[in-house]
């Protein structure tokens, strides 16, 4: 009796596999990004308006002052582009805080996550921008890691890279030519570097930064990359003023 069991026991658990086993295979996939904008106001979902009402207000006054301006549309794009322009300038400028003035920074594009609208820019806009923990972060290299990272740089089509900065690269991600401040760079010099602490410990394969020494990697928050293109923001807008950062030929893609 014990062994019919047994066997029964045995055929269930075969049945069982194969009716478990899949034979679909994977061909293919797609992807497409769903911009979430004020066509969704037309047919509001109630039950989630009721939902999210209490905390709408704290929400609101979280997000909703003002830190500055631009005067047109910025978005981030390789292998420039206005705003990863601008977020690489403001890491420069953010170094004077702890009396360091870098020769240049790097800013991954893939950090940057949403993009400016022309007019009032808000905490809640650089917030989206720069949605991160990533703090900035500076180090020396010398001419030849910088001539690697720059290869890098060139090999994922572009980031943000500062004002003095001129790359040439190839369409297939080679590099063709590295200025800073109008020379060229030495291989035997050292230079000093600002980014974020996540592009210092290599990561988005510009590992030419865990070379990196005499590193200041500050951890306080108020050392978080939004904090420091906030106050960028306040200084450079008093007065109404409207940043207006543009494309200057940082990196160009020749043949």
């Amino acid at each position: 009796m014990c062994s019919k069991y047994f066997v029964l026991g045995l055929i269930s658990a075969s049945l069982f596999t194969e009716s478990c086993s899949s034979h679909y295979e994977l061909l293919s996939v797609k992807r497409n990004r769903i911009i979430i904008d004020e066509r969704y106001d037309a047919n509001p979902d109630e039950a989630a308006i009721r939902f999210l009402a209490p905390y709408q207000h704290t929400v609101d006054s979280l997000m909703s002052p003002i830190v500055g301006q631009v005067a047109y549309d910025l978005s981030a794009k390789r292998p420039e582009s206005s705003l990863s322009n601008l977020l690489a300038d403001i890491l420069v400028w953010g170094s004077s805080k702890f009396q360091e003035h870098p020769d240049f920074s790097v800013y991954n594009v893939g950090g940057i996550r949403a993009a400016f609208a022309k007019g009032t820019v808000t905490y809640g806009d650089v917030l989206d921008v720069s949605p991160f923990e990533n703090k900035i972060c500076l180090l020396s290299l010398s001419g030849e890691k910088v001539l690697e990272l720059f290869r890098q740089i060139a090999s994922r089509g572009g980031e943000g890279v500062s004002h003095g900065v001129q790359l040439k690269i190839t369409k297939s991600g080679k590099l063709v030519e590295a200025i800073l401040n109008g020379k060229p760079i030495d291989p035997q010099a050292t230079y000093r570097v600002a980014t974020l602490d996540y592009l210092a410990q290599g990561n988005d394969q510009l590992v030419a930064f865990k070379s990196g020494v005499n590193v200041l990697s500050p951890k306080s928050k108020d050392n978080n990359a939004r904090f420091i293109i906030m106050d960028y923001f306040r200084e450079k807008c008093s007065g109404g003023r409207a940043l207006a950062p543009i494309v200057e030929g940082r990196i160009k893609v020749v043949e």
